[in-house]
């Protein structure tokens, strides 16, 4: 079996709501940011890779009136806030270790994966990526699917995509891929196992 994992909320840690409560004080600040910023449109254009950061922050703070100079430094947590979680690490290896092709795709934006390739060895427990920076769309779109099928070559009729968001796996199952909903690696591990890819 072809088991791709997504990153954040699964293999590595995602809180966007802890990220701006490490940076702001001012609960009126931390909403603005987290509406302002991690639920704006631009943080999709910044997956894609299409969106260069300067002008996000801009952007940002005109949206939100918060001093660029604060948002630059939120961005900058971002990146280090995407931290392995190792049971989910532990699980990815038993996978590998039981044979099974194992593969990535995520949404970052640029300056998230340079932190996750020079600081992490996380991409070393794949054998290929799909990142939305590096091919111009963001999962739920269909692009980022078929084109992990194609790079790859892979049959979705023998893959299963793991995420923690139900439209990204909605999405994955349209293009004939078997999904599971990550909640734990305990829950995770039982599911694979239900379908032969680890002891």
């Amino acid at each position: 079996m072809n088991v791709v994992f997504d990153l954040g909320g699964v293999v590595l840690t995602w809180d966007p709501v802890a990220i701006v409560v490490s940076v702001f004080d001012d609960p009126r600040d931390r909403e603005r940011a987290l509406n302002g910023v991690f639920d704006d449109p631009d943080w999709i254009e910044l997956d894609r890779g299409t969106l260069p950061l300067a002008m996000a922050i801009e952007r940002a703070a005109q949206r939100t009136d918060i001093d660029a100079d604060r948002l630059r430094s939120l961005f900058k947590v971002i990146p280090r806030s995407l931290v392995p979680v190792s049971d989910a690490v532990e699980l990815v290896q038993a996978v590998r270790a039981a044979g099974n092709p194992l593969f990535v795709l995520s949404n970052l934006h640029r300056a998230s994966l340079v932190h996750l390739e020079t600081a992490t060895g996380v991409f070393d427990l794949f054998d290929g990526r799909v990142v939305s920076c590096e091919v111009g769309a963001c999962k739920p779109e269909a692009a980022i699917y078929r084109r992990l099928l194609r790079d790859f070559d892979l049959d979705p009729s023998v893959t299963v995509f793991i995420d923690d968001t139900k439209v990204n796996l909605d999405a994955a199952a349209r293009h004939g891929m078997r999904t599971i909903r990550f909640e734990s690696a305990e829950e995770c591990r039982a599911e694979l196992q239900a379908w032969g890819c680890i002891q």
